[in-house]
């Protein structure tokens, strides 16, 4: 039926789930104005995981630039220790032609074989050191000419100095004397000390260039470190100020939290004395209207007319009417402080149940149940066997009307994480513009007279639900029918 003409009617939404509206809005962040907007939107943890991901990224880009430098100044360190070998063995060069020369003019001079001897040593050695050089160069382009250059010239020494021990052998000491005092390879000895003069001039440049790079690269590492120090100390120091600010938060919700709570049990104690002042106060007075109406209809059955006994059987109603309402609101109030006990709910078993509860409801009634596989889900076997007692007893109570009831209850669909279980009726439906009020307390979408009840049940249903972390809904048509839809949590299967 339609609610009074002075209820404004309202368009509510279909699902009683949602925010709890007295849930406190959080509180705006205490961190200052002066954060940036996306930064303020961040959870505190997500803050701190921005913090030391600042911190890694710093690490990182400086253990990569260290070791870019690094590995640089070792480049530099190998490089300089072949300049050195190269150094060395250019001078070793300089020296062996030198000693080449001396003994050749000694040869040439007394013609004694032993300074032969000594000439062909030096220079089986200076080709040795000559090979030497062109590894060492190797990589060098200007380095590398000058030491081909220099192979060659040391090949004219030899075949020049060849020809003076040639000359002597055919024409005797007279014939070489002026070549002895001038000396054989004048020219090429002259251009051997320029090439090697050159070549090591090059080196120790390119040595000292090194240096100075190594220097800079040793000198921009150090303040890159100083630098990354400073920053990681400085992002450190934010991460611990975000720390010790989420704490101190997490303290004072907690602190808050706590003084709630105590609040919420002092209430809860007073909510619990007014429930037995009206389990008991209530009743008494009830209980005498009930039974003086009885006794004054006794009393004055012979002079009652049938206005009067009318009124004593409305007063009468009345009084067990209030009764059950007194009932139904303290099971309502008990039912949100009741602890729950969890276990594993079998809904066939427990639907069964049900219907065997209210098999005297059911006497001289034509009804088409339609019962398919229920699952069992986690749950307070009281509390749910209440949520389909009620819905159950409700599509009995509004198919009332209908000469062949049709009630069906089954599983909707299922999802890993809830399982969404309907009870269906072919009764008197209600307008899905008034929806909301189903679940609300004492409200009735039928007048009292038509269909009895207290307006609790289904407020009772939609509690239980929503402590098991469900939802309760509802769709119907007028004169078609409602089904009433529950949500329930299940367990996921293990794989």
């Amino acid at each position: 039926m339609e609610p009074s003409k002075n209820e404004e009617p309202r368009v509510p939404p279909v699902e009683t789930g949602g925010v709890d509206p007295g849930v406190a809005a959080p509180e705006p962040d205490s961190l200052g104005p002066t954060r940036v907007p996306w930064f303020r939107s961040l959870t505190i943890e997500r803050r701190i995981l921005f913090g030391f991901s600042l911190v890694f990224i710093g690490i990182l880009f400086i253990c990569v630039i260290s070791y870019g430098n690094t590995r640089l100044l070792l480049d530099n360190s190998g490089r300089d220790t072949r300049s050195y070998e190269l150094i060395q063995t250019l001078r070793d060069v300089d020296v062996a032609t030198d000693e080449a020369e001396k003994h050749l003019r000694r040869y040439l001079v007394t013609g004694e074989p032993i300074y032969l001897g000594n000439y062909r040593e030096v220079v089986k050695q200076k080709t040795t050191l000559v090979t030497y050089v062109k590894d060492l160069v190797r990589g060098s382009v200007d380095q590398e000419e000058r030491a081909e250059r220099l192979s060659q010239v040391m090949d004219r020494q030899f075949t020049a100095q060849a020809a003076a021990i040639a000359k002597l052998t055919e024409g005797g000491i007279r014939a070489v004397k002026k070549t002895a005092l001038d000396g054989p390879a004048k020219r090429e000895i002259a251009e051997i000390h320029r090439i090697v003069a050159a070549m090591d001039q090059h080196e120790r440049e390119t040595m000292h260039m090194r240096v100075m790079q190594s220097a800079a690269e040793t000198e921009k590492t150090i303040a890159l470190l100083a630098a990354g120090a400073l920053l990681q100390l400085v992002l450190l120091t934010s991460v611990y100020y975000l720390i010790r600010h989420d704490i101190t938060e997490r303290r004072r919700v907690a602190a808050e939290l706590k003084r709630h709570g105590a609040l919420l049990e002092a209430a809860n104690k007073e909510l619990e004395s007014f429930s037995y002042s009206v389990s008991h106060d209530l009743r008494a007075p009830l209980r005498h209207i009930d039974g003086y109406a009885a006794l004054l209809r006794k009393a004055m059955a012979d002079a009652m007319n049938e206005k009067a006994a009318r009124y004593l059987d409305t007063i009468s109603a009345s009084a067990k009417q209030m009764g059950q309402l007194i009932d139904d609101l303290l099971v309502f109030s008990r039912m949100g402080r009741q602890e729950m006990f969890r276990t594993t709910v079998d809904l066939a078993q427990l639907v069964s149940a049900v219907r065997d509860d209210l098999r005297l409801d059911l006497h001289g009634r034509t009804i088409s149940w339609t019962i398919g596989a229920l699952p069992s889900v986690p749950g307070d076997p009281a509390m749910l066997r209440q949520v389909f007692m009620n819905l159950i007893a409700n599509a009995v109570k509004f198919t009332s009307t209908r000469p062949a009831a049709e009630i069906a209850i089954g599983v909707d669909r299922r999802t890993p994480t809830e399982v969404v279980i309907f009870v269906r009726d072919n009764g008197v439906g209600f307008d899905m513009r008034y929806a909301s009020k189903l679940f609300g307390v004492f409200q009735r979408l039928h007048r009292a007279d038509q269909f009895e009840g207290t307006g609790i049940g289904l407020a009772n249903v939609r509690r239980i639900v929503h402590r098991h972390g469900g939802r309760a809904w509802a769709e119907g048509a007028p004169d078609q029918g409602a089904t009433f839809y529950v949500a329930l949590p299940v367990e996921e299967k293990t794989r």
